[in-house]
Protein backbone atom coordinates (compact mmCIF):
# COMPACT_ATOMS: atom_id res chain seq x y z
CA UNK A 1 0.00 0.00 0.00
CA UNK A 2 2.99 2.64 0.70
CA UNK A 3 4.18 1.68 -2.29
CA UNK A 4 1.01 2.11 -4.43
CA UNK A 5 0.43 5.78 -2.71
CA UNK A 6 4.08 6.75 -3.91
CA UNK A 7 4.23 5.88 -7.03
CA UNK A 8 0.84 7.77 -7.30
CA UNK A 9 2.05 10.51 -6.54
CA UNK A 10 4.31 11.36 -9.65
CA UNK A 11 1.26 10.43 -11.86
CA UNK A 12 -1.06 12.60 -10.33
CA UNK A 13 1.19 15.44 -10.35
CA UNK A 14 1.86 15.26 -14.12
CA UNK A 15 -1.99 15.43 -15.08
CA UNK A 16 -1.87 19.36 -14.10
CA UNK A 17 0.17 21.69 -16.39
CA UNK A 18 2.69 23.99 -13.99
CA UNK A 19 1.45 27.37 -13.88
CA UNK A 20 3.90 30.25 -14.95
CA UNK A 21 4.52 33.90 -12.98
CA UNK A 22 3.12 35.05 -15.60
CA UNK A 23 -0.39 33.06 -15.19
CA UNK A 24 0.05 33.60 -11.62
CA UNK A 25 0.24 37.27 -11.87
CA UNK A 26 -2.79 37.78 -13.59
CA UNK A 27 -5.24 35.92 -11.76
CA UNK A 28 -3.32 37.74 -8.47
CA UNK A 29 -4.26 41.02 -10.44
CA UNK A 30 -7.94 39.44 -11.14
CA UNK A 31 -8.51 39.02 -7.55
CA UNK A 32 -6.56 42.55 -6.59
CA UNK A 33 -10.32 43.91 -8.96
CA UNK A 34 -12.62 41.74 -7.34
CA UNK A 35 -11.10 42.60 -3.76
CA UNK A 36 -11.22 46.49 -4.86
CA UNK A 37 -14.65 45.64 -5.80
CA UNK A 38 -16.02 43.83 -3.01
CA UNK A 39 -14.65 46.24 -0.73
CA UNK A 40 -16.16 49.37 -2.79
CA UNK A 41 -19.61 48.04 -2.43
CA UNK A 42 -19.54 47.57 1.45
CA UNK A 43 -18.11 50.92 1.55
CA UNK A 44 -20.49 52.45 -0.09
CA UNK A 45 -23.83 50.76 1.46
CA UNK A 46 -22.05 50.82 5.07
CA UNK A 47 -24.21 52.97 7.48
CA UNK A 48 -20.77 54.00 9.35
CA UNK A 49 -19.58 57.40 8.56
CA UNK A 50 -20.85 57.24 5.06
CA UNK A 51 -19.26 60.31 3.72
CA UNK A 52 -15.57 58.77 4.26
CA UNK A 53 -16.39 55.59 3.91
CA UNK A 54 -17.73 57.00 0.42
CA UNK A 55 -14.26 58.54 -0.57
CA UNK A 56 -12.29 55.77 0.56
CA UNK A 57 -14.88 53.24 -1.44
CA UNK A 58 -14.22 55.37 -5.08
CA UNK A 59 -10.70 55.38 -4.45
CA UNK A 60 -10.23 51.90 -3.80
CA UNK A 61 -12.51 51.37 -6.62
CA UNK A 62 -10.19 53.37 -9.37
CA UNK A 63 -7.20 51.26 -8.18
CA UNK A 64 -9.15 47.92 -8.70
CA UNK A 65 -10.05 49.29 -12.42
CA UNK A 66 -6.70 49.96 -13.07
CA UNK A 67 -5.78 46.33 -12.07
CA UNK A 68 -9.02 44.98 -13.99
CA UNK A 69 -7.32 47.55 -17.20
CA UNK A 70 -3.90 45.23 -16.61
CA UNK A 71 -5.59 42.20 -16.53
CA UNK A 72 -7.80 42.73 -19.63
CA UNK A 73 -5.04 44.17 -21.98
CA UNK A 74 -2.68 41.11 -21.17
CA UNK A 75 -5.42 38.36 -22.26
CA UNK A 76 -4.94 37.02 -25.53
CA UNK A 77 -8.82 36.36 -25.76
CA UNK A 78 -10.04 40.21 -24.67
CA UNK A 79 -7.06 41.82 -27.04
CA UNK A 80 -7.87 39.32 -29.83
CA UNK A 81 -11.19 40.13 -30.09
CA UNK A 82 -11.86 43.71 -32.21
CA UNK A 83 -14.85 44.43 -30.32
CA UNK A 84 -13.97 44.38 -27.10
CA UNK A 85 -10.21 45.74 -27.58
CA UNK A 86 -12.53 48.73 -29.28
CA UNK A 87 -14.39 48.91 -26.03
CA UNK A 88 -11.58 48.41 -24.12
CA UNK A 89 -9.83 51.76 -25.86
CA UNK A 90 -12.56 53.82 -25.78
CA UNK A 91 -13.86 53.32 -21.68
CA UNK A 92 -11.34 54.67 -19.46
CA UNK A 93 -10.60 52.46 -16.61
CA UNK A 94 -7.52 53.77 -15.92
CA UNK A 95 -8.38 56.72 -13.77
CA UNK A 96 -5.77 57.97 -11.11
CA UNK A 97 -5.62 61.43 -11.20
CA UNK A 98 -8.43 61.80 -8.67
CA UNK A 99 -6.81 59.03 -5.78
CA UNK A 100 -4.92 61.90 -4.64
CA UNK A 101 -7.85 64.91 -3.94
CA UNK A 102 -9.63 62.07 -2.40
CA UNK A 103 -7.46 60.52 -0.20
CA UNK A 104 -6.72 63.98 1.57
CA UNK A 105 -10.70 64.68 1.28
CA UNK A 106 -11.23 61.06 3.47
CA UNK A 107 -8.65 62.00 5.70
CA UNK A 108 -10.01 65.45 6.09
CA UNK A 109 -13.56 63.92 6.36
CA UNK A 110 -12.43 61.31 8.97
CA UNK A 111 -10.95 64.00 10.92
CA UNK A 112 -13.21 66.61 10.86
CA UNK A 113 -17.20 65.46 10.50
CA UNK A 114 -18.32 69.25 9.10
CA UNK A 115 -15.91 68.36 6.31
CA UNK A 116 -18.22 68.70 2.77
CA UNK A 117 -16.64 69.38 -0.68
CA UNK A 118 -17.12 72.64 -1.74
CA UNK A 119 -17.52 73.65 -5.40
CA UNK A 120 -14.58 75.19 -4.84
CA UNK A 121 -13.27 72.08 -3.46
CA UNK A 122 -14.40 70.16 -6.58
CA UNK A 123 -11.94 71.68 -9.23
CA UNK A 124 -9.13 69.23 -7.63
CA UNK A 125 -10.90 66.83 -10.09
CA UNK A 126 -10.30 68.73 -12.98
CA UNK A 127 -6.98 67.33 -13.62
CA UNK A 128 -8.77 63.49 -14.53
CA UNK A 129 -8.84 65.13 -18.16
CA UNK A 130 -5.54 63.48 -18.28
CA UNK A 131 -6.59 60.15 -17.55
CA UNK A 132 -8.56 60.33 -19.83
CA UNK A 133 -6.64 61.89 -23.21
CA UNK A 134 -5.95 58.15 -24.90
CA UNK A 135 -9.47 57.30 -25.00
CA UNK A 136 -10.36 60.94 -26.58
CA UNK A 137 -7.98 60.41 -28.91
CA UNK A 138 -9.36 57.29 -29.94
CA UNK A 139 -12.49 58.52 -30.60
CA UNK A 140 -11.31 61.53 -32.60
CA UNK A 141 -9.58 59.28 -34.69
CA UNK A 142 -12.86 56.85 -35.37
CA UNK A 143 -14.62 59.48 -35.51
CA UNK A 144 -12.58 61.22 -38.35
CA UNK A 145 -12.43 57.93 -40.26
CA UNK A 146 -15.94 57.33 -40.28
CA UNK A 147 -16.87 61.13 -41.36
CA UNK A 148 -14.04 60.97 -43.74
CA UNK A 149 -11.70 63.89 -42.48
CA UNK A 150 -9.01 61.36 -41.67
CA UNK A 151 -6.84 59.00 -43.48
CA UNK A 152 -6.01 55.80 -42.05
CA UNK A 153 -2.51 55.62 -39.83
CA UNK A 154 -3.58 53.17 -37.17
CA UNK A 155 0.70 53.69 -36.57
CA UNK A 156 0.89 57.37 -35.91
CA UNK A 157 -1.63 57.56 -33.63
CA UNK A 158 -0.93 54.21 -31.72
CA UNK A 159 2.49 55.61 -31.31
CA UNK A 160 1.30 58.96 -30.10
CA UNK A 161 -1.16 57.19 -27.33
CA UNK A 162 1.47 54.78 -26.41
CA UNK A 163 3.42 57.66 -25.90
CA UNK A 164 0.96 59.81 -24.10
CA UNK A 165 0.09 56.91 -21.60
CA UNK A 166 4.00 56.72 -20.40
CA UNK A 167 4.52 60.37 -19.84
CA UNK A 168 0.89 60.75 -18.34
CA UNK A 169 2.20 58.53 -15.22
CA UNK A 170 4.46 61.60 -14.39
CA UNK A 171 1.68 63.83 -13.02
CA UNK A 172 -0.37 60.71 -11.98
CA UNK A 173 2.45 60.09 -9.56
CA UNK A 174 2.98 63.73 -8.81
CA UNK A 175 -0.54 64.37 -7.90
CA UNK A 176 -0.59 61.22 -5.04
CA UNK A 177 2.66 62.36 -3.97
CA UNK A 178 1.40 66.33 -3.41
CA UNK A 179 -1.81 65.42 -1.81
CA UNK A 180 -0.57 62.81 0.68
CA UNK A 181 2.05 65.79 1.65
CA UNK A 182 -0.79 67.76 2.20
CA UNK A 183 -2.03 65.12 4.30
CA UNK A 184 0.61 64.74 6.65
CA UNK A 185 0.71 68.09 7.00
CA UNK A 186 -3.07 68.19 7.87
CA UNK A 187 -2.19 65.65 10.27
CA UNK A 188 1.12 66.76 11.96
CA UNK A 189 -1.62 69.77 13.31
CA UNK A 190 -3.36 67.65 14.74
CA UNK A 191 -2.65 66.42 18.62
CA UNK A 192 -0.54 62.85 18.36
CA UNK A 193 -3.25 61.42 21.64
CA UNK A 194 -4.16 58.30 21.45
CA UNK A 195 -6.59 58.20 19.22
CA UNK A 196 -7.35 55.01 17.08
CA UNK A 197 -8.43 57.71 14.18
CA UNK A 198 -5.36 59.67 14.02
CA UNK A 199 -3.28 56.12 14.07
CA UNK A 200 -4.92 54.72 11.33
CA UNK A 201 -4.46 58.13 9.26
CA UNK A 202 -1.18 58.04 9.94
CA UNK A 203 -0.80 54.18 9.11
CA UNK A 204 -2.72 55.31 5.72
CA UNK A 205 -0.33 57.41 4.49
CA UNK A 206 2.49 55.39 5.29
CA UNK A 207 0.89 52.33 3.43
CA UNK A 208 0.48 54.70 0.29
CA UNK A 209 4.12 55.90 1.02
CA UNK A 210 5.71 52.84 0.15
CA UNK A 211 3.53 52.37 -2.78
CA UNK A 212 4.30 55.71 -4.09
CA UNK A 213 8.43 55.22 -3.32
CA UNK A 214 7.97 51.37 -5.11
CA UNK A 215 6.14 53.19 -8.02
CA UNK A 216 8.89 56.10 -8.41
CA UNK A 217 11.49 53.41 -8.54
CA UNK A 218 9.72 51.84 -11.12
CA UNK A 219 8.96 55.02 -13.00
CA UNK A 220 12.56 56.74 -13.21
CA UNK A 221 13.58 54.11 -16.19
CA UNK A 222 9.98 53.70 -17.70
CA UNK A 223 9.79 57.71 -18.71
CA UNK A 224 13.10 57.32 -20.64
CA UNK A 225 12.77 56.47 -24.13
CA UNK A 226 15.43 54.55 -24.78
CA UNK A 227 14.54 52.38 -21.29
CA UNK A 228 10.57 52.30 -21.66
CA UNK A 229 10.19 49.31 -24.07
CA UNK A 230 12.99 47.06 -22.18
CA UNK A 231 11.53 47.92 -18.69
CA UNK A 232 8.20 46.53 -19.88
CA UNK A 233 9.53 43.77 -21.92
CA UNK A 234 12.03 42.94 -19.11
CA UNK A 235 9.43 43.06 -15.78
CA UNK A 236 6.11 44.37 -17.52
CA UNK A 237 4.12 45.40 -14.89
CA UNK A 238 4.84 43.36 -12.48
CA UNK A 239 6.65 45.09 -9.67
CA UNK A 240 3.88 48.40 -9.68
CA UNK A 241 0.76 46.21 -10.08
CA UNK A 242 1.39 43.09 -6.86
CA UNK A 243 2.11 46.52 -4.42
CA UNK A 244 -1.36 47.86 -5.77
CA UNK A 245 -2.89 44.51 -5.21
CA UNK A 246 -1.47 44.60 -1.54
CA UNK A 247 -2.61 48.21 -0.96
CA UNK A 248 -5.91 47.38 -2.00
CA UNK A 249 -6.43 44.80 0.32
CA UNK A 250 -4.70 46.50 3.28
CA UNK A 251 -6.72 49.86 2.66
CA UNK A 252 -10.09 47.60 1.96
CA UNK A 253 -9.89 45.59 4.88
CA UNK A 254 -8.26 47.80 7.39
CA UNK A 255 -10.40 50.78 6.54
CA UNK A 256 -13.88 48.51 7.12
CA UNK A 257 -12.79 47.25 10.53
CA UNK A 258 -11.27 50.54 11.91
CA UNK A 259 -14.67 51.94 13.73
CA UNK A 260 -13.93 54.95 15.33
CA UNK A 261 -14.56 55.99 18.71
CA UNK A 262 -15.16 59.20 18.39
CA UNK A 263 -18.07 59.05 15.98
CA UNK A 264 -20.24 56.44 17.26
CA UNK A 265 -22.78 54.56 15.11
CA UNK A 266 -26.54 56.36 15.52
CA UNK A 267 -29.43 53.13 16.66
CA UNK A 268 -32.37 52.98 16.87
CA UNK A 269 -33.70 54.14 20.39
CA UNK A 270 -29.94 55.63 20.93
CA UNK A 271 -29.44 59.37 20.62
CA UNK A 272 -25.38 59.73 20.09
CA UNK A 273 -23.15 61.10 21.47
CA UNK A 274 -23.67 60.40 25.32
CA UNK A 275 -26.55 62.74 27.56
CA UNK A 276 -24.29 63.94 29.45
CA UNK A 277 -21.81 64.99 26.18
CA UNK A 278 -25.02 66.59 25.03
CA UNK A 279 -26.29 68.26 28.34
CA UNK A 280 -22.94 70.02 28.93
CA UNK A 281 -22.37 70.89 25.41
CA UNK A 282 -25.74 72.03 23.99
CA UNK A 283 -25.98 74.94 26.51
CA UNK A 284 -22.66 76.39 26.11
CA UNK A 285 -23.12 76.37 22.58
CA UNK A 286 -26.61 78.31 22.71
CA UNK A 287 -25.15 80.90 25.25
CA UNK A 288 -22.36 81.89 22.67
CA UNK A 289 -24.88 82.16 19.86
CA UNK A 290 -28.08 83.53 21.59
CA UNK A 291 -26.68 85.56 24.37
CA UNK A 292 -22.61 86.11 23.05
CA UNK A 293 -24.38 86.86 19.55
CA UNK A 294 -21.13 85.01 18.31
CA UNK A 295 -22.27 84.67 14.87
CA UNK A 296 -21.98 88.57 14.45
CA UNK A 297 -18.70 87.86 14.09
CA UNK A 298 -18.02 87.24 10.01
CA UNK A 299 -14.89 85.05 10.66
CA UNK A 300 -16.42 82.73 13.01
CA UNK A 301 -15.07 79.42 12.38
CA UNK A 302 -14.81 76.22 14.86
CA UNK A 303 -11.59 76.90 16.01
CA UNK A 304 -12.99 80.52 17.33
CA UNK A 305 -16.49 78.67 18.91
CA UNK A 306 -14.42 76.18 20.35
CA UNK A 307 -11.96 78.77 22.43
CA UNK A 308 -14.73 81.00 23.36
CA UNK A 309 -16.42 77.95 24.99
CA UNK A 310 -13.89 75.66 26.24
CA UNK A 311 -14.94 73.07 24.23
CA UNK A 312 -12.60 70.66 22.14
CA UNK A 313 -13.54 71.14 18.38
CA UNK A 314 -14.31 67.68 18.25
CA UNK A 315 -17.22 67.21 20.90
CA UNK A 316 -18.51 70.40 19.29
CA UNK A 317 -18.76 68.42 15.97
CA UNK A 318 -19.95 65.74 17.48
CA UNK A 319 -23.01 67.36 19.11
CA UNK A 320 -23.53 69.26 16.27
CA UNK A 321 -23.53 66.57 13.63
CA UNK A 322 -24.64 63.64 15.60
CA UNK A 323 -27.50 65.11 18.29
CA UNK A 324 -28.22 68.73 16.27
CA UNK A 325 -28.31 66.66 12.95
CA UNK A 326 -26.38 69.47 11.28
CA UNK A 327 -23.02 70.95 10.52
CA UNK A 328 -21.36 73.96 11.88
CA UNK A 329 -22.21 76.36 8.95
CA UNK A 330 -25.88 75.92 9.12
CA UNK A 331 -25.96 75.42 12.49
CA UNK A 332 -24.15 79.26 12.44
CA UNK A 333 -26.27 80.42 9.51
CA UNK A 334 -29.52 79.70 11.12
CA UNK A 335 -29.00 82.45 13.70
CA UNK A 336 -27.67 84.94 11.28
CA UNK A 337 -30.70 84.05 9.13
CA UNK A 338 -33.10 84.98 12.05
CA UNK A 339 -31.11 88.20 12.98
CA UNK A 340 -32.39 88.87 9.54
CA UNK A 341 -35.50 88.33 9.23
CA UNK A 342 -35.93 90.34 12.62
CA UNK A 343 -34.49 93.43 11.54
CA UNK A 344 -36.23 93.48 7.74
CA UNK A 345 -38.47 96.52 9.31
CA UNK A 346 -34.96 98.53 9.12
CA UNK A 347 -34.85 97.88 5.39
CA UNK A 348 -37.22 100.36 5.02
CA UNK A 349 -36.34 102.76 8.01
CA UNK A 350 -32.72 102.60 7.34
CA UNK A 351 -32.87 102.62 3.62
CA UNK A 352 -30.06 99.86 4.08
CA UNK A 353 -29.78 97.29 1.36
CA UNK A 354 -30.29 93.56 1.59
CA UNK A 355 -26.28 93.35 1.29
CA UNK A 356 -26.04 95.37 4.50
CA UNK A 357 -28.42 93.52 6.33
CA UNK A 358 -26.55 90.06 5.44
CA UNK A 359 -23.39 91.63 6.33
CA UNK A 360 -24.81 93.25 9.68
CA UNK A 361 -25.99 89.78 10.71
CA UNK A 362 -23.19 88.42 10.43
CA UNK A 363 -22.50 86.82 6.51
CA UNK A 364 -19.51 87.78 4.44
CA UNK A 365 -20.37 87.55 1.46
CA UNK A 366 -23.58 87.44 -0.99
CA UNK A 367 -23.15 84.30 -2.43
CA UNK A 368 -22.90 82.51 1.46
CA UNK A 369 -25.78 84.66 2.43
CA UNK A 370 -28.02 83.64 -0.80
CA UNK A 371 -27.54 80.15 -0.42
CA UNK A 372 -28.15 80.03 3.02
CA UNK A 373 -30.91 81.97 3.08
CA UNK A 374 -32.79 79.71 0.39
CA UNK A 375 -31.50 76.39 1.72
CA UNK A 376 -33.22 77.43 5.25
CA UNK A 377 -36.71 79.78 3.61
CA UNK A 378 -36.92 77.91 0.51
CA UNK A 379 -36.92 81.17 -1.55
CA UNK A 380 -34.98 84.37 -2.49
CA UNK A 381 -33.67 87.03 0.37
CA UNK A 382 -36.19 89.03 -2.25
CA UNK A 383 -38.82 86.86 -2.31
CA UNK A 384 -38.92 86.72 1.65
CA UNK A 385 -38.98 90.36 2.06
CA UNK A 386 -42.03 91.28 -0.16
CA UNK A 387 -44.13 88.30 1.14
CA UNK A 388 -43.19 89.49 4.94
CA UNK A 389 -43.84 93.46 3.96
CA UNK A 390 -46.99 92.41 2.21
CA UNK A 391 -48.83 90.92 5.34
CA UNK A 392 -47.42 93.87 7.41
CA UNK A 393 -49.65 96.43 8.81
CA UNK A 394 -48.72 99.82 7.43
CA UNK A 395 -48.07 102.23 9.89
CA UNK A 396 -51.01 104.76 11.18
CA UNK A 397 -49.28 107.76 9.88
CA UNK A 398 -49.55 106.32 6.21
Amino acid sequence: MLFQAVSFIPIFKAKIPAMTFAEFFHILILLGFFQGSIMSILFFFSKKRSRPNRFLGTLILLMAMACLNLYLFESPWFTNNPILNLLGNIIPLVIIMPIGPLLYFYIKSTIDPTFRITRKQGLHFLPVIIDCGPKLTTVIYITGLLSGFLKPAPDSWGRFIDNYNVYADIPRWGSITVYLWLSARYLAKLEPGKSPHIRWMRQFIRFFLVFQTIWFVFLVPYVIPSLTDRVVNAIDWYPVYIPLVVLIYCLGIKGYLMVPEELPVARKGITPPSLKLVEEAEPLLKKAMEQDLLYLNPELNLALLSRHTGLPQKTISLVLNQHLQKSFNEFVNEYRIKAFKENIRQLQQDNLTILAMAFDAGFNSQATFQRAFRSNTGMSPREYITRHLEKQPKPENE
